[in-house]
C-alpha cells in the first residue's frame, strides 16, 4: 500500500504575476466560491426536503412545495452551462477548473454522509466565507485539452495568460505533472504540481538492511532513536508566541473591514506561515538524516489525535509527530534508494 505514497509527489513554486492576473485570480476565487455555496445549498435543501418519510413530519418545522430530484456531481456539473448562461462572468472561468471546484464540495459531502473504513465521518460541509476559497485546480498539464502548460520557468494558464514561475529546484526526471493548484498565501500566489512516478521502487531485501532503529518521539526530545541519538525540540510557535500576541492585540484593536484591519491580519498570517515553515524545514533535515544513516526505520504507534486533547495540545501541535511521519512515508523510498546507491 505504501508504493502508492511513493509514486506521488507535490512540488510548490512561487508565481510572479502582474497585477492584472492577480485581480483575475481573485475574481475567480470568489465566483468559485459563490458557485460551492450555491451547489451545497442545493444539496442541503434535498436532504431537508426528503430526510421525513412520506406519512410523518417534524415537530418542528417541514418544507413544502415539490420535492426536488437528488443533487450529486453530475447534475450538478451538467447544470454549469446553464450557469454561464445565466451568470456571463462564468464563462471567463475555465470549465475544468469549475468542475474540480464542485468535485471538492462532492468529497466534502460524502466524507460527511458516508462512514470511512473506520466508522468515523467528517464534519458537515459548511458555507464559505468571502476569501475562505483561494485555490483552484487544472486537472491536466501539458497534454492536448490541457489549461495549463509549464515551459521552462514559464506557466500558462488558460483565459489568464502566462505567469513566471520562481523554479528553485528542477522537476525530477522521470515525474510526470499530472495537475497544477494555484493558490494564494499570506506573502503571495504559488502553484502546487502533483507529480507522478509511474516506476515503482524495490524494496530493499531482509538480509540487505545493514542498520535499523526504532524512533520514539517525545516534547522533551524531538526524538530518540535506539542507538541513543536524540534531537532537541526546537519549539518554533512557543519562541513566536510574544510576537503574535503582540500583533494579535493590534489587529483586534483594528475596525474590522478597514484597510489597516487587513494589513495588520496579514501581518499575522505572515508570521504564522514562517512558523510552519521553519517547522516543515526542520522536519525534512531531520527525515534526510535519518534516511541516509538508517536501511529501516520503525515509529511507535501514537494516538495523536487523543493526545492534542489534554492540558499538553499547545506543545504537541507545535512538534507535529503526524506531519513528521507523513514526510519520512512520502519520499523514503526513493531517497532511500538514492543514497543506498551512493554508498561505498
Amino acid at each position: 500500500m505504501l508504493y502508492n505514497i511513493y509514486m506521488l509527489l507535490t512540488y510548490q513554486y512561487k508565481l510572479n504575476p502582474t497585477s492584472q492576473q492577480v485581480v483575475t485570480m481573485e475574481i475567480w476565487g470568489e465566483l468559485l466560491r459563490r458557485h460551492y455555496n450555491y451547489a451545497l445549498g442545493q444539496r442541503l435543501d434535498w436532504l431537508n426536503r426528503t430526510r421525513s418519510q412520506i406519512d410523518r413530519c417534524s415537530l418542528i418545522c417541514e418544507p413544502i412545495g415539490e420535492i426536488p430530484h437528488k443533487v450529486d456531481y453530475y447534475t450538478q456539473a451538467s447544470d454549469l452551462k446553464q450557469t454561464k448562461e445565466l451568470f456571463p462572468e462564468y464563462k471567463d472561468i475555465y470549465a475544468d477548473c469549475q468542475q474540480q471546484n464542485l468535485m471538492r464540495q462532492d468529497l466534502a459531502w460524502k466524507r460527511w454522509l458516508v462512514p470511512d473504513q473506520n466508522g468515523k465521518r467528517g464534519g458537515r460541509p459548511r458555507f464559505k466565507k468571502r476569501g475562505d476559497i483561494c485555490s483552484f485546480t487544472f486537472p491536466r498539464v501539458n497534454c492536448a485539452k490541457a489549461g495549463a502548460h509549464l515551459t521552462g520557468n514559464i506557466l500558462k494558464l488558460s483565459k489568464i495568460g502566462e505567469i513566471k514561475v520562481i523554479l528553485h529546484r528542477p522537476i525530477p526526471d522521470g515525474f510526470e505533472i499530472k495537475q497544477a493548484t494555484i493558490l494564494k498565501k499570506a506573502d503571495g500566489w504559488y502553484v502546487s504540481f502533483s507529480l507522478e512516478d509511474k516506476t515503482i521502487p524495490e524494496a530493499l531485501p531482509v538480509d540487505e538492511i545493514k542498520a535499523a532503529t526504532g524512533i520514539d518521539v517525545g516534547l522533551e526530545k524531538f526524538l530518540t532513536t535506539a542507538d541513543g541519538q536524540s534531537i532537541e525540540v526546537p519549539q518554533y510557535y512557543r519562541k513566536a508566541q510574544s510576537v503574535l500576541a503582540r500583533q494579535q492585540r493590534k489587529l483586534a484593536r483594528k475596525t474590522k473591514g478597514s484597510k489597516n484591519y487587513h494589513s495588520s491580519a496579514n501581518k499575522v498570517a505572515r508570521l504564522h506561515l514562517h512558523v510552519a515553515r521553519q517547522r516543515k524545514e526542520f522536519h525534512y533535515q531531520v527525515a534526510h538524516w535519518l534516511v541516509k544513516s538508517y536501511d529501516l526505520i520503525v515509529f511507535e504507534n501514537l494516538n495523536i489525535k487523543g493526545l492534542a486533547r489534554t492540558r499538553l495540545a499547545k506543545s504537541i501541535q507545535d512538534v507535529a509527530w503526524g506531519a513528521f511521519i507523513q514526510i519520512m512515508q512520502a519520499f523514503f523510498g526513493k531517497t532511500r534508494q538514492a543514497y543506498q546507491r551512493c554508498r561505498p
